[in-house]
């Protein structure tokens, strides 16, 4: 039975060698360490095909927890954290290996928690290696990575898969954009502050658009994303659960069954986008070459070894409508893309005009107040108002000026809590506040499997290029533009 409290773990890391493992987990856990977050008695197990030892593994984990940490590296902390490193050898595509891990586990005294830091088409093996092996207590957990299928059918054979060897209780899938500070402000800021959780509807609010720009390309995943493309890739988790969290009720309580309730009602409420209305809702690009701070970058194409041709996104942009009470008549405006001008993300809550205008004179008559929450970077709120100049004038004169928020950390990197140091924290403690349950993510994939469908089959939806260093094509300004909208532009 899974119980919410720190207690002794087994942390079993199934993909040791990958990229993840050495840039996020390992540094991510030296971190927790550091902050005495950990239990004296959990252990680390690295899991892989690697022939390496107990002493190998400390070494490799020393090099990549001092290539990605944002510090230098404690001697002290290092040795508590490093007595508790072990390495299993095991193919997990062997189910006899899995008996190797059985005679490392504390059984009677740990919970053990499998991270699966692998490719999907090898959750299969570990699910049933670990049955076999009689692994999967009820008081163990397993942290899955996205992206869990490709489709709502594909994701749904995952989790039927899992569910054969597992509860839901027990079951931690991860979207990392769920474990950051900004993002976990967003309760705070919406439901502690009674002016904002009072005109947080379709009264008081005009519109909302959600940005999540990236400069990176694909940085040699061209297999992977090919498959996926942008809207795969990003929209149908980070942004869609982000657009979740600005627009649930006020759940009950803070605790995982109420969160997940909420979200789960807004996923089912959105207004379907498919072949009769995909053309006017979305729009879709590809990066072509061009010029990121200065330096000339490649193409989309140019990226890939085989110079194949592809129609994949690496850009979208969505025009999103919610059925409910609540944000009926609301344009929800989302977009996301690579190799874009500047790495940011941030919530824009745009308000409606004021309908009666006493500063006739003032030249900002279509000013609209905006809260703008900045995720990153250096995470910060601000809300645009308009205020008197100053001066003897015996007309009023209008100026726009801002208050400002700006999180303590972005003064004190030090005390900057990373996505994963929290939930593998959480994952620890067995709190799945901060995991997506199977019903979001199969909401979710129900939504964009058909707007993937009217792409392949609608000649409209022909995708845009548009040159790297830019904000992406320039039918996604006409998107909003129609509406008598624009982006925000980002300062």
């Amino acid at each position: 039975m899974i119980t919410e409290r720190n207690q002794a773990c087994d942390l079993v890391i199934f993909g040791a060698k990958g990229d993840l493992s050495k840039r996020k987990l390992l540094p991510a856990l030296y971190k927790l360490e550091k902050l005495n977050k950990i239990d004296k008695n959990t252990r680390i197990i690295a899991a892989g095909r690697a022939n390496w030892n107990i002493q190998e593994y400390i070494k490799i984990a020393k090099t990549a927890i001092k290539t990605f940490l944002n510090e230098e590296l404690n001697n002290i902390v290092w040795k508590k954290f490093s007595s508790r490193l072990y390495f299993c050898n095991i193919d997990v595509h062997e189910k006899l290996h899995f008996f190797r891990l059985k005679n490392i586990l504390n059984q009677q005294k740990n919970i053990a928690i499998y991270y699966c830091a692998v490719p999907p088409d090898t959750l299969s093996s570990i699910f049933e290696g670990l049955k076999h092996a009689n692994l999967n207590l009820i008081s163990s957990r397993i942290v899955l990575e996205k992206p869990l299928g490709i489709c709502l059918k594909t994701s749904k054979q995952i989790n039927n898969q899992i569910s054969k060897y597992f509860l839901e209780s027990q079951i931690f899938r991860i979207d990392h954009y769920l474990g950051k500070e900004s993002i976990l402000n967003l309760f705070a800021l919406r439901f502690a502050n009674s002016c904002l959780f009072n005109n947080w509807n379709n009264h008081t609010i005009d519109h909302v658009q959600i940005t999540v720009s990236e400069e990176v390309g694909i940085e040699d995943r061209w297999n992977y994303f090919n498959k996926m493309g942008q809207m795969k890739d990003m929209v149908q988790n980070h942004l869609l659960q982000i657009l979740t969290i600005i627009t649930m009720k006020k759940p009950k309580t803070i605790t995982s069954k109420n969160i997940k309730n909420e979200k789960l009602k807004i996923l089912r409420s959105l207004v379907p986008i498919n072949i009769n209305n995909a053309h006017q809702n979305t729009v879709r690009g590809q990066y072509s070459s061009g010029q990121i701070n200065g330096k000339n970058t490649c193409s989309y194409l140019e990226e890939n070894p085989k110079k194949e041709k592809s129609d994949t996104e690496t850009f979208v942009a969505l025009k999103i409508n919610i059925n409910n009470k609540e944000w009926s008549g609301v344009p929800f405006y989302l977009r996301t893309g690579k190799r874009l001008a500047k790495k940011y993300s941030e919530i824009v809550i745009f308000f409606k005009k004021n309908p009666i205008n006493l500063f006739k004179s003032s030249n900002l008559k279509n000013f609209q107040n905006k809260l703008i929450i900045r995720l990153e970077p250096h995470e910060n709120i601000t809300f645009d108002f308009l205020n008197k100049k100053i001066g003897l004038d015996q007309e009023y004169q209008l100026e726009k000026n801002k208050l400002e928020f700006v999180h303590v950390f972005n003064e004190n990197p030090k005390i900057f809590i990373d996505a994963y140091e929290r939930l593998l924290l959480e994952s620890m403690r067995g709190i799945q506040a901060l995991f997506v349950s199977r019903e979001e993510i199969e909401a979710s994939w129900k939504w964009v499997d058909p707007i993937v469908q009217a792409w392949k089959k609608n000649q409209e939806n022909i995708i845009e290029l548009y040159p790297c260093g830019t904000f992406g094509p320039k039918k996604s300004d006409f998107l909003i533009n129609q509406d008598d909208r624009f982006w925000n532009q980002f300062n």
